[in-house]
Protein backbone atom coordinates (compact mmCIF):
# COMPACT_ATOMS: atom_id res chain seq x y z
CA UNK A 1 0.00 0.00 0.00
CA UNK A 2 3.04 2.29 0.29
CA UNK A 3 3.70 2.89 -3.41
CA UNK A 4 1.46 5.43 -5.10
CA UNK A 5 0.30 4.88 -8.68
CA UNK A 6 -0.89 7.48 -11.18
CA UNK A 7 -2.76 7.42 -14.43
CA UNK A 8 -1.30 9.20 -17.47
CA UNK A 9 -3.41 11.99 -18.95
CA UNK A 10 -2.03 14.59 -21.37
CA UNK A 11 1.54 13.87 -20.35
CA UNK A 12 0.86 14.36 -16.63
CA UNK A 13 0.58 11.98 -13.67
CA UNK A 14 -3.09 11.93 -12.70
CA UNK A 15 -4.31 10.77 -9.25
CA UNK A 16 -7.82 9.96 -10.46
CA UNK A 17 -11.19 10.98 -9.13
CA UNK A 18 -11.11 8.19 -6.52
CA UNK A 19 -9.16 4.99 -5.92
CA UNK A 20 -9.92 1.28 -5.64
CA UNK A 21 -8.22 -1.80 -4.21
CA UNK A 22 -6.00 -4.14 -6.23
CA UNK A 23 -6.05 -7.66 -4.80
CA UNK A 24 -3.13 -10.09 -4.65
CA UNK A 25 -4.78 -13.34 -5.83
CA UNK A 26 -2.30 -15.47 -3.91
CA UNK A 27 -3.44 -13.87 -0.66
CA UNK A 28 -7.01 -12.92 -1.52
CA UNK A 29 -6.56 -9.45 -0.07
CA UNK A 30 -5.62 -5.96 -1.30
CA UNK A 31 -2.00 -4.91 -1.58
CA UNK A 32 -2.26 -1.59 -3.46
CA UNK A 33 -4.61 1.22 -4.40
CA UNK A 34 -5.24 2.20 -8.01
CA UNK A 35 -6.43 5.61 -9.22
CA UNK A 36 -9.87 5.52 -10.82
CA UNK A 37 -11.08 7.71 -13.67
CA UNK A 38 -14.55 9.13 -14.07
CA UNK A 39 -16.24 10.21 -17.28
CA UNK A 40 -14.72 13.68 -17.10
CA UNK A 41 -11.19 12.25 -16.88
CA UNK A 42 -11.94 9.87 -19.75
CA UNK A 43 -13.01 12.83 -21.86
CA UNK A 44 -9.82 14.69 -20.90
CA UNK A 45 -7.71 11.72 -21.99
CA UNK A 46 -9.48 11.40 -25.34
CA UNK A 47 -9.23 15.14 -25.93
CA UNK A 48 -5.51 15.08 -25.16
CA UNK A 49 -4.98 12.21 -27.61
CA UNK A 50 -6.96 14.06 -30.25
CA UNK A 51 -4.86 17.21 -29.81
CA UNK A 52 -1.63 15.22 -29.99
CA UNK A 53 -2.61 13.29 -33.09
CA UNK A 54 -1.66 15.76 -35.86
CA UNK A 55 1.83 16.32 -34.50
CA UNK A 56 2.48 12.64 -33.84
CA UNK A 57 1.15 11.61 -37.26
CA UNK A 58 3.52 14.13 -38.85
CA UNK A 59 6.50 12.85 -36.86
CA UNK A 60 8.83 10.85 -39.14
CA UNK A 61 8.42 7.12 -38.63
CA UNK A 62 12.10 6.68 -37.79
CA UNK A 63 11.73 9.21 -34.97
CA UNK A 64 8.66 7.41 -33.65
CA UNK A 65 10.69 4.20 -33.74
CA UNK A 66 13.57 5.83 -31.87
CA UNK A 67 11.27 6.94 -29.05
CA UNK A 68 9.59 3.55 -28.72
CA UNK A 69 12.95 1.79 -28.74
CA UNK A 70 14.05 4.10 -25.93
CA UNK A 71 10.99 3.08 -23.91
CA UNK A 72 11.80 -0.58 -24.57
CA UNK A 73 15.35 0.02 -23.32
CA UNK A 74 14.02 1.68 -20.17
CA UNK A 75 11.67 -1.25 -19.54
CA UNK A 76 14.55 -3.70 -19.99
CA UNK A 77 16.35 -2.02 -17.12
CA UNK A 78 13.40 -2.56 -14.78
CA UNK A 79 12.52 -6.20 -15.43
CA UNK A 80 12.77 -7.27 -11.80
CA UNK A 81 10.72 -4.31 -10.51
CA UNK A 82 7.96 -4.88 -13.05
CA UNK A 83 7.98 -8.65 -12.53
CA UNK A 84 7.48 -8.32 -8.78
CA UNK A 85 4.42 -6.12 -9.24
CA UNK A 86 3.10 -8.29 -12.08
CA UNK A 87 3.29 -11.39 -9.88
CA UNK A 88 1.54 -9.56 -7.05
CA UNK A 89 -1.35 -8.34 -9.19
CA UNK A 90 -1.70 -11.22 -11.68
CA UNK A 91 -0.47 -14.24 -9.72
CA UNK A 92 1.88 -15.92 -12.19
CA UNK A 93 5.22 -17.22 -10.83
CA UNK A 94 8.00 -14.67 -10.70
CA UNK A 95 10.09 -16.26 -13.46
CA UNK A 96 7.07 -16.26 -15.77
CA UNK A 97 6.33 -12.64 -14.88
CA UNK A 98 9.91 -11.72 -15.75
CA UNK A 99 9.43 -13.62 -19.01
CA UNK A 100 6.39 -11.50 -19.82
CA UNK A 101 8.27 -8.27 -19.14
CA UNK A 102 11.20 -9.38 -21.29
CA UNK A 103 8.74 -10.46 -23.95
CA UNK A 104 7.16 -7.02 -23.90
CA UNK A 105 10.58 -5.47 -24.43
CA UNK A 106 11.32 -7.71 -27.42
CA UNK A 107 7.87 -7.20 -28.96
CA UNK A 108 8.14 -3.42 -28.68
CA UNK A 109 11.57 -3.47 -30.30
CA UNK A 110 10.24 -5.69 -33.09
CA UNK A 111 7.32 -3.36 -33.76
CA UNK A 112 9.67 -0.36 -33.77
CA UNK A 113 11.58 -1.98 -36.61
CA UNK A 114 8.49 -2.65 -38.76
CA UNK A 115 7.35 -0.35 -41.56
CA UNK A 116 4.36 -0.10 -43.86
CA UNK A 117 5.79 1.03 -47.18
CA UNK A 118 3.64 2.55 -49.95
CA UNK A 119 2.55 -0.01 -52.55
CA UNK A 120 2.86 0.90 -56.20
CA UNK A 121 -0.23 -0.51 -57.89
CA UNK A 122 0.49 0.88 -61.35
CA UNK A 123 3.35 2.88 -62.82
CA UNK A 124 3.44 3.36 -66.58
CA UNK A 125 3.59 6.16 -69.10
CA UNK A 126 0.02 7.20 -68.36
CA UNK A 127 -0.57 6.62 -64.64
CA UNK A 128 1.10 6.25 -61.29
CA UNK A 129 -1.20 4.68 -58.69
CA UNK A 130 0.15 4.24 -55.17
CA UNK A 131 -1.60 2.96 -52.07
CA UNK A 132 -0.48 4.64 -48.86
CA UNK A 133 -1.35 3.69 -45.29
CA UNK A 134 -2.38 6.69 -43.19
CA UNK A 135 -3.14 6.74 -39.46
CA UNK A 136 -6.71 6.69 -38.20
CA UNK A 137 -6.59 9.04 -35.22
CA UNK A 138 -7.20 8.13 -31.58
CA UNK A 139 -7.11 4.41 -30.77
CA UNK A 140 -8.69 2.90 -27.66
CA UNK A 141 -6.76 -0.10 -26.36
CA UNK A 142 -8.65 -2.28 -23.87
CA UNK A 143 -6.61 -5.05 -22.25
CA UNK A 144 -7.43 -8.20 -20.23
CA UNK A 145 -5.88 -9.47 -17.00
CA UNK A 146 -4.00 -12.58 -18.09
CA UNK A 147 -1.00 -10.90 -19.80
CA UNK A 148 -1.54 -7.23 -18.97
CA UNK A 149 1.83 -5.89 -20.08
CA UNK A 150 2.60 -7.75 -23.28
CA UNK A 151 -0.98 -7.39 -24.54
CA UNK A 152 -0.72 -3.64 -23.98
CA UNK A 153 2.41 -3.62 -26.16
CA UNK A 154 0.63 -5.70 -28.84
CA UNK A 155 -1.72 -2.75 -29.29
CA UNK A 156 0.48 0.21 -28.42
CA UNK A 157 3.35 -0.76 -30.72
CA UNK A 158 1.39 -0.89 -34.00
CA UNK A 159 -0.88 2.01 -33.01
CA UNK A 160 1.92 4.45 -32.24
CA UNK A 161 4.29 3.27 -34.98
CA UNK A 162 1.62 3.92 -37.63
CA UNK A 163 1.06 7.46 -36.32
CA UNK A 164 -2.00 7.09 -34.12
CA UNK A 165 -2.36 8.28 -30.55
CA UNK A 166 -3.86 6.09 -27.83
CA UNK A 167 -6.04 5.90 -24.76
CA UNK A 168 -5.27 2.62 -22.95
CA UNK A 169 -7.52 1.01 -20.34
CA UNK A 170 -6.13 -1.98 -18.42
CA UNK A 171 -8.27 -4.55 -16.65
CA UNK A 172 -9.23 -3.33 -13.17
CA UNK A 173 -7.71 -6.39 -11.48
CA UNK A 174 -4.27 -5.89 -13.13
CA UNK A 175 -3.74 -2.17 -13.75
CA UNK A 176 -0.47 -1.54 -11.94
CA UNK A 177 2.19 -2.64 -14.42
CA UNK A 178 0.37 -0.67 -17.09
CA UNK A 179 0.56 2.44 -14.89
CA UNK A 180 4.25 1.76 -14.28
CA UNK A 181 4.76 1.54 -18.03
CA UNK A 182 3.05 4.91 -18.32
CA UNK A 183 5.68 6.36 -15.99
CA UNK A 184 8.38 5.25 -18.44
CA UNK A 185 6.53 6.90 -21.31
CA UNK A 186 5.73 10.16 -19.55
CA UNK A 187 9.13 11.75 -20.08
CA UNK A 188 9.70 10.26 -23.53
CA UNK A 189 6.53 10.66 -25.59
CA UNK A 190 4.95 14.02 -26.42
CA UNK A 191 2.03 14.90 -24.16
CA UNK A 192 -1.18 13.15 -25.16
CA UNK A 193 0.34 10.52 -27.45
CA UNK A 194 -0.32 7.85 -24.81
CA UNK A 195 -2.94 8.21 -22.11
CA UNK A 196 -3.76 5.55 -19.50
CA UNK A 197 -6.97 5.52 -17.51
CA UNK A 198 -8.29 2.96 -15.03
CA UNK A 199 -11.82 1.99 -14.04
CA UNK A 200 -13.76 -0.80 -12.36
CA UNK A 201 -15.34 -2.04 -15.59
CA UNK A 202 -17.67 0.96 -15.69
CA UNK A 203 -16.11 3.11 -18.43
CA UNK A 204 -15.60 0.60 -21.23
CA UNK A 205 -18.80 1.51 -23.04
CA UNK A 206 -18.12 5.23 -22.80
CA UNK A 207 -14.63 4.75 -24.21
CA UNK A 208 -15.53 2.44 -27.09
CA UNK A 209 -18.52 4.57 -28.14
CA UNK A 210 -16.75 7.93 -27.78
CA UNK A 211 -17.19 9.96 -30.98
CA UNK A 212 -13.51 11.00 -31.02
CA UNK A 213 -12.23 7.42 -30.89
CA UNK A 214 -11.39 6.20 -34.40
CA UNK A 215 -10.57 2.58 -33.57
CA UNK A 216 -11.04 0.14 -30.72
CA UNK A 217 -8.62 -2.74 -30.16
CA UNK A 218 -10.03 -5.11 -27.54
CA UNK A 219 -8.75 -8.37 -26.10
CA UNK A 220 -11.04 -10.31 -23.79
CA UNK A 221 -14.04 -12.60 -23.64
CA UNK A 222 -16.39 -13.17 -26.55
CA UNK A 223 -19.35 -11.94 -24.50
CA UNK A 224 -17.66 -8.61 -23.74
CA UNK A 225 -16.35 -8.37 -27.30
CA UNK A 226 -19.92 -8.44 -28.60
CA UNK A 227 -20.76 -5.49 -26.35
CA UNK A 228 -17.70 -3.60 -27.59
CA UNK A 229 -18.67 -4.23 -31.20
CA UNK A 230 -22.22 -3.03 -30.58
CA UNK A 231 -20.95 0.18 -28.98
CA UNK A 232 -18.87 1.04 -32.05
CA UNK A 233 -21.74 0.73 -34.53
CA UNK A 234 -23.10 4.26 -34.23
CA UNK A 235 -19.88 5.82 -35.53
CA UNK A 236 -18.69 2.85 -37.62
CA UNK A 237 -15.35 2.76 -35.83
CA UNK A 238 -12.64 0.44 -36.97
CA UNK A 239 -12.41 -2.47 -34.55
CA UNK A 240 -10.11 -5.38 -33.80
CA UNK A 241 -11.41 -8.03 -31.43
CA UNK A 242 -9.21 -10.84 -30.09
CA UNK A 243 -11.68 -12.96 -28.16
CA UNK A 244 -12.11 -16.29 -26.43
CA UNK A 245 -11.15 -19.72 -27.61
CA UNK A 246 -11.91 -23.36 -26.96
CA UNK A 247 -8.74 -24.65 -28.52
CA UNK A 248 -8.40 -28.37 -29.10
CA UNK A 249 -5.24 -30.45 -28.96
CA UNK A 250 -5.45 -33.33 -31.43
CA UNK A 251 -3.14 -36.22 -30.65
CA UNK A 252 -2.57 -38.71 -33.47
CA UNK A 253 -1.86 -42.39 -32.97
CA UNK A 254 1.82 -42.36 -33.95
CA UNK A 255 3.17 -40.26 -31.07
CA UNK A 256 5.28 -41.07 -28.04
CA UNK A 257 2.77 -40.85 -25.21
CA UNK A 258 5.00 -39.45 -22.50
CA UNK A 259 6.59 -36.80 -24.71
CA UNK A 260 3.33 -35.50 -26.13
CA UNK A 261 1.45 -35.70 -22.83
CA UNK A 262 4.04 -33.28 -21.44
CA UNK A 263 3.50 -30.92 -24.37
CA UNK A 264 -0.28 -31.04 -24.07
CA UNK A 265 -0.13 -30.54 -20.30
CA UNK A 266 2.13 -27.51 -20.61
CA UNK A 267 -0.08 -26.07 -23.33
CA UNK A 268 -3.12 -26.39 -21.09
CA UNK A 269 -1.63 -25.24 -17.79
CA UNK A 270 0.67 -22.33 -18.67
CA UNK A 271 -0.31 -19.23 -16.68
CA UNK A 272 -2.75 -21.44 -14.74
CA UNK A 273 -4.58 -22.10 -17.99
CA UNK A 274 -5.41 -18.42 -18.36
CA UNK A 275 -4.28 -18.05 -21.96
CA UNK A 276 -6.61 -17.40 -24.89
CA UNK A 277 -4.78 -20.00 -27.00
CA UNK A 278 -4.26 -22.53 -24.20
CA UNK A 279 -5.39 -26.08 -24.85
CA UNK A 280 -8.94 -26.21 -23.50
CA UNK A 281 -9.75 -29.82 -24.54
CA UNK A 282 -7.62 -32.74 -25.68
CA UNK A 283 -8.63 -35.48 -28.14
CA UNK A 284 -6.65 -38.70 -27.81
CA UNK A 285 -6.88 -41.96 -29.86
CA UNK A 286 -8.64 -44.83 -28.11
CA UNK A 287 -5.55 -47.05 -28.39
CA UNK A 288 -3.43 -44.77 -26.15
CA UNK A 289 -6.20 -43.03 -24.22
CA UNK A 290 -5.69 -44.74 -20.86
CA UNK A 291 -1.92 -44.32 -20.86
CA UNK A 292 -2.23 -40.70 -21.96
CA UNK A 293 -4.71 -39.86 -19.18
CA UNK A 294 -2.51 -41.58 -16.63
CA UNK A 295 0.51 -39.56 -17.73
CA UNK A 296 -1.43 -36.28 -17.61
CA UNK A 297 -2.57 -37.18 -14.11
CA UNK A 298 0.99 -37.85 -13.00
CA UNK A 299 2.16 -34.51 -14.36
CA UNK A 300 -0.71 -32.72 -12.63
CA UNK A 301 0.05 -34.29 -9.26
CA UNK A 302 3.75 -33.39 -9.51
CA UNK A 303 3.18 -29.74 -10.39
CA UNK A 304 3.96 -27.25 -7.63
CA UNK A 305 1.06 -24.84 -7.06
CA UNK A 306 1.99 -21.93 -4.82
CA UNK A 307 2.24 -18.19 -4.39
CA UNK A 308 4.08 -16.99 -7.49
CA UNK A 309 6.45 -14.97 -5.30
CA UNK A 310 7.82 -18.16 -3.73
CA UNK A 311 10.73 -19.97 -5.28
CA UNK A 312 9.76 -23.22 -6.96
CA UNK A 313 6.17 -22.26 -7.80
CA UNK A 314 5.18 -23.61 -11.22
CA UNK A 315 1.54 -22.51 -11.25
CA UNK A 316 0.16 -19.58 -9.33
CA UNK A 317 -3.40 -18.77 -8.35
CA UNK A 318 -6.32 -18.04 -10.62
CA UNK A 319 -6.30 -14.28 -11.11
CA UNK A 320 -9.58 -13.25 -9.48
CA UNK A 321 -12.40 -14.55 -7.31
CA UNK A 322 -15.02 -14.45 -10.07
CA UNK A 323 -12.90 -16.70 -12.28
CA UNK A 324 -12.13 -18.96 -9.33
CA UNK A 325 -15.82 -19.45 -8.58
CA UNK A 326 -16.58 -20.17 -12.24
CA UNK A 327 -13.87 -22.84 -12.34
CA UNK A 328 -14.89 -24.54 -9.10
CA UNK A 329 -18.45 -24.78 -10.44
CA UNK A 330 -17.20 -26.33 -13.71
CA UNK A 331 -15.07 -28.83 -11.78
CA UNK A 332 -17.99 -29.79 -9.55
CA UNK A 333 -20.14 -30.43 -12.61
CA UNK A 334 -17.35 -32.37 -14.32
CA UNK A 335 -16.99 -34.62 -11.26
CA UNK A 336 -20.60 -35.69 -11.78
CA UNK A 337 -20.32 -36.27 -15.52
CA UNK A 338 -16.75 -37.52 -15.85
CA UNK A 339 -13.85 -39.03 -13.91
CA UNK A 340 -11.35 -36.80 -12.10
CA UNK A 341 -7.86 -38.18 -12.73
CA UNK A 342 -6.03 -35.54 -10.71
CA UNK A 343 -6.93 -32.35 -8.88
CA UNK A 344 -10.56 -31.45 -8.44
CA UNK A 345 -10.32 -30.42 -4.80
CA UNK A 346 -9.88 -26.92 -3.37
CA UNK A 347 -6.57 -26.06 -1.76
CA UNK A 348 -6.37 -25.02 1.87
CA UNK A 349 -5.40 -21.50 2.80
CA UNK A 350 -6.03 -18.04 1.36
CA UNK A 351 -5.93 -17.13 -2.29
CA UNK A 352 -7.61 -18.41 -5.43
CA UNK A 353 -5.64 -21.62 -5.92
CA UNK A 354 -6.83 -24.52 -8.05
CA UNK A 355 -4.70 -27.61 -8.52
CA UNK A 356 -4.17 -28.77 -12.11
CA UNK A 357 -7.22 -30.89 -12.82
CA UNK A 358 -7.50 -33.64 -15.44
CA UNK A 359 -10.93 -35.04 -16.32
CA UNK A 360 -11.50 -38.13 -18.47
CA UNK A 361 -14.57 -40.03 -19.73
CA UNK A 362 -16.52 -36.80 -20.06
CA UNK A 363 -19.24 -36.16 -22.62
CA UNK A 364 -18.88 -33.70 -25.48
CA UNK A 365 -21.90 -31.66 -24.41
CA UNK A 366 -20.80 -30.91 -20.84
CA UNK A 367 -20.02 -27.31 -19.86
CA UNK A 368 -16.33 -28.05 -19.27
CA UNK A 369 -15.97 -29.18 -22.88
CA UNK A 370 -18.32 -26.69 -24.55
CA UNK A 371 -17.27 -23.52 -22.72
CA UNK A 372 -13.96 -21.70 -22.42
CA UNK A 373 -12.90 -22.61 -18.87
CA UNK A 374 -9.82 -20.32 -18.83
CA UNK A 375 -8.16 -22.12 -15.96
CA UNK A 376 -6.02 -25.16 -15.04
CA UNK A 377 -8.69 -27.74 -15.88
CA UNK A 378 -8.36 -30.05 -18.90
CA UNK A 379 -10.99 -32.47 -20.22
CA UNK A 380 -9.55 -35.40 -22.20
CA UNK A 381 -11.80 -37.02 -24.80
CA UNK A 382 -11.44 -40.29 -26.69
CA UNK A 383 -11.79 -40.77 -30.45
CA UNK A 384 -11.38 -43.55 -33.00
CA UNK A 385 -12.30 -41.99 -36.36
CA UNK A 386 -10.61 -38.92 -37.86
CA UNK A 387 -13.65 -37.62 -39.75
CA UNK A 388 -15.84 -37.88 -36.66
CA UNK A 389 -13.06 -36.25 -34.64
CA UNK A 390 -13.00 -33.21 -36.93
CA UNK A 391 -16.76 -32.80 -36.65
CA UNK A 392 -16.42 -32.75 -32.87
CA UNK A 393 -13.44 -30.41 -32.85
CA UNK A 394 -15.12 -27.93 -35.22
CA UNK A 395 -18.52 -28.06 -33.53
CA UNK A 396 -17.96 -24.91 -31.49
CA UNK A 397 -18.67 -21.20 -31.78
CA UNK A 398 -14.96 -20.57 -31.17
CA UNK A 399 -12.12 -20.70 -33.66
CA UNK A 400 -9.00 -19.14 -32.21
CA UNK A 401 -6.33 -21.82 -32.39
CA UNK A 402 -5.43 -25.45 -31.85
CA UNK A 403 -2.56 -27.91 -31.88
CA UNK A 404 -1.88 -31.20 -33.63
CA UNK A 405 0.73 -33.67 -32.39
CA UNK A 406 2.04 -36.40 -34.71
CA UNK A 407 5.17 -38.15 -35.94
CA UNK A 408 3.96 -37.84 -39.53
CA UNK A 409 4.19 -34.08 -40.12
CA UNK A 410 2.64 -34.24 -43.60
CA UNK A 411 -0.40 -36.06 -42.27
CA UNK A 412 -0.75 -33.54 -39.45
CA UNK A 413 -0.37 -30.58 -41.83
CA UNK A 414 -3.13 -31.88 -44.10
CA UNK A 415 -5.35 -32.37 -41.06
CA UNK A 416 -4.61 -28.81 -39.89
CA UNK A 417 -6.30 -27.41 -43.01
CA UNK A 418 -9.53 -29.08 -41.91
CA UNK A 419 -9.53 -27.43 -38.47
CA UNK A 420 -11.57 -24.21 -38.62
CA UNK A 421 -9.41 -21.87 -36.56
CA UNK A 422 -7.23 -18.82 -37.17
CA UNK A 423 -4.02 -20.67 -36.29
CA UNK A 424 -3.03 -24.32 -35.98
CA UNK A 425 0.32 -25.24 -34.42
CA UNK A 426 1.77 -28.60 -35.52
CA UNK A 427 4.24 -30.25 -33.17
CA UNK A 428 5.01 -26.99 -31.41
CA UNK A 429 3.57 -25.19 -28.39
CA UNK A 430 1.11 -22.38 -28.87
CA UNK A 431 2.79 -19.04 -29.23
CA UNK A 432 2.59 -15.79 -31.14
CA UNK A 433 5.24 -13.88 -33.05
CA UNK A 434 4.87 -10.11 -33.55
CA UNK A 435 5.94 -10.57 -37.18
CA UNK A 436 3.23 -13.18 -37.87
CA UNK A 437 -0.50 -12.34 -38.21
CA UNK A 438 -2.73 -13.62 -35.41
CA UNK A 439 -6.48 -13.79 -35.90
CA UNK A 440 -9.54 -15.70 -34.79
CA UNK A 441 -12.26 -17.42 -36.79
CA UNK A 442 -15.97 -17.55 -35.99
CA UNK A 443 -16.73 -15.94 -32.61
CA UNK A 444 -13.08 -15.85 -31.56
CA UNK A 445 -12.54 -12.46 -33.08
CA UNK A 446 -12.65 -9.96 -35.89
CA UNK A 447 -9.57 -8.61 -37.62
CA UNK A 448 -5.88 -9.26 -37.20
CA UNK A 449 -3.22 -8.45 -34.67
CA UNK A 450 0.51 -8.39 -35.35
CA UNK A 451 2.37 -8.91 -38.57
CA UNK A 452 1.97 -6.58 -41.54
CA UNK A 453 -1.76 -7.30 -41.66
CA UNK A 454 -2.09 -6.30 -38.02
CA UNK A 455 -0.21 -3.06 -38.64
CA UNK A 456 -2.51 -2.23 -41.52
CA UNK A 457 -5.54 -2.46 -39.23
CA UNK A 458 -4.32 0.66 -37.44
CA UNK A 459 -4.36 2.57 -40.73
CA UNK A 460 -6.65 3.64 -43.54
CA UNK A 461 -5.63 2.67 -47.04
CA UNK A 462 -5.47 5.75 -49.25
CA UNK A 463 -4.95 5.41 -52.99
CA UNK A 464 -3.34 8.32 -54.82
CA UNK A 465 -3.95 8.03 -58.57
CA UNK A 466 -1.92 10.43 -60.72
CA UNK A 467 -2.33 11.02 -64.44
CA UNK A 468 1.08 11.44 -66.11
CA UNK A 469 -0.22 12.45 -69.54
CA UNK A 470 -2.73 15.02 -70.56
CA UNK A 471 -5.47 16.00 -68.16
CA UNK A 472 -7.98 13.17 -67.98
Amino acid sequence: MERQYFMLVDGQAHPGATTFDVVNPALGKPFARCPKADRAILDQAVAAAKRAFPGWAATPVDERARLLTGIADALAEKVDEFAAVLTAEQGKPLDQAAGEVKGAVNVLRTFAAMRLEPKVLRDDARQRIVEHRVPLGVVAGIMPWNFPLVLLINKLGPALMTGNTMVAKPAPTTPLTTLMFGELCRDVLPAGVLNIICDENDLGGALSSHPDIAKVSFTGSTATGKKVLASTAETLKRVTLELGGNDAAIVLDDVDTKTVARKVFDGAMRNAGQVCIATKRAYVPEAIYDDFCDELGRLARETVVDDGARQGAQIGPVQNRQQYEKLTALIADAAQSGTIVAGGEPMDGPGYFIRPTIVRDIAEDTPLVREEQFGPVLPVLKYSDIDELLERVNDTEYGLGGTIWASDVDRASELALRVRTGTVWVNRPQGVDPRVPFRGAKQSGIGTEMGEAGFEEYTQGQVVSVSLGELA
